[in-house]
């Protein structure tokens, strides 16, 4: 199959008031069907999980369904899935648990690239127990992450990296990082909400021991997934009420799971994987649609690219060589803030923030305030990429 962009624009009714979403980083819109899918499960009736009433089979059937279907987006286990509210809070939950058997001496290493979500509570949960947090500095041009195995030692307990920069789109070479990590005996926290909506991940193949997504990024509903081996769980011990099961991954997941938002996931899972495949097997469509995805936003982030560039007045912040579709510009003397409200005045969508990738504003030189970020999405086109930038120049000129 090829990649056909108004077959899949068609399955969002949110496209059809004409709006140009460049806003993809921040929350996709949602397809009809993930739609359809939530309110079925709400209307079809639930009850706690369980096997003997239907009710009860049901709301255990969408649990399990929902841990394969991310299990086959991100090449994982499904009873190595665990689900929360989002992936700050599994993130803090986490933390909170790997510092338990942390103590003073032993070092966390994060990145200034990495949104504050992968920043700060591995931060409070060093200090919280006297461990050393050592920092990872990226180059300012290019944005690429300036990782050096040399600060890995033997007190080095976790290092906490970005699959795809939020801000500025950065790819680190994960599978190379993952080496070193596992040649100093640490573990690998990998945030890959930016990355899945991008690109195929195959967690096993990034070396990733935790790797963290949240759904509303790829067409879901908002909600957090934290992924690891199951048999790396269990050497996790969270607080936890007393009554609540202490099977892995349940013992992670507090209080009643929300059975319509795990249907919905499923649904966004299923959608992807019939984008640009018929293949039999569902981690093979998924991994072809998202390979066609990949090269039609890459051809498309081009034109972005060369027609902000081609714009005088305006500084495209950032070069990495392995990058997500994602843009972070400004335009000289027009505050960022000026800029997003003229391209929404527009019809185009693509906001001023730092996006909470704070570290990463601040080391740019960007302040908190940050700059105009542009990210594309599978139903993003050509015209829309023409929109946006006609409205930079007429706001540069």
């Amino acid at each position: 199959m090829y990649y056909d962009v108004e077959r899949v624009r068609a399955a969002f009714p949110a496209l059809a008031d004409g709006t140009a979403y460049f806003d993809g980083p921040g929350g996709s819109q949602v397809p009809r069907e993930v739609a359809e899918a939530i309110a079925e499960t709400m209307l079809a009736g639930l009850s706690n999980r369980g096997a003997v009433t239907a009710s009860e089979r049901r709301a255990d059937d969408v649990v399990a369904g929902a841990r394969e279907a991310m299990a086959d987006l991100l090449d994982c286990r499904p009873d190595g899935v665990v689900f929360g509210r989002s992936m700050t809070q599994l993130t803090f939950d986490l933390a909170r648990a790997l510092a338990k058997q942390w103590s003073p001496g032993d070092e966390v290493m994060v990145t200034r690239l990495d949104h504050d979500a992968n920043i700060r509570p591995w931060v409070i949960a060093a200090e919280s127990v006297g461990a050393t947090v050592r920092w990872v500095d990226f180059d300012p041009e290019t944005a690429e992450l300036l990782f050096d195995p040399g600060l890995l030692g033997a007190r080095t307990r976790l290092v906490a990296v970005t699959g795809a920069s939020n801000l500025l789109g950065t790819r680190p070479d994960l599978t190379g990082i993952a080496s070193a990590v596992h040649d100093a005996g640490a573990l690998l926290f990998v945030d890959g909400v930016h990355l899945t909506p991008h690109a195929s991940v195959s967690v096993q193949h990034l070396g990733a021991d935790f790797y963290a997504c949240s759904p509303y990024k790829f067409f879901g509903p908002h909600h957090g997934v934290l992924v690891a081996d199951p048999g790396l769980w269990e050497g996790v011990h969270p607080d936890k009420l007393l009554p609540s099961s202490n099977a892995v991954p349940d013992r992670f997941e507090l209080g009643t799971l929300p059975y319509e938002i795990l249907r919905g996931t499923t649904a966004a899972v299923e959608f992807i994987a019939g984008i640009a495949s018929a293949a039999d097997d569902r981690r093979t469509r998924l991994v072809e649609s998202m390979r066609q995805v990949e090269e039609y936003e890459e051809e498309l982030f081009e034109r972005l690219l060369a027609g902000l560039r081609s714009i005088g007045g305006v500084t495209v912040y950032g070069a990495p060589a392995c990058r997500t579709p994602t843009a972070l510009f400004s335009v000289d003397a027009v505050p960022s803030e000026q800029v997003y409200r003229a391209l929404a005045d527009r019809g185009v969508n693509a906001p001023a923030s730092s996006f909470y990738a704070l570290e990463a504003s601040r080391w740019m030189g960007l302040g908190d305030t940050g700059a105009i970020r542009a990210g594309l999405a599978p139903y993003t086109t050509a015209a829309e990429v023409d929109r946006l930038l006609t409205a930079v120049a007429d706001v540069a000129r």
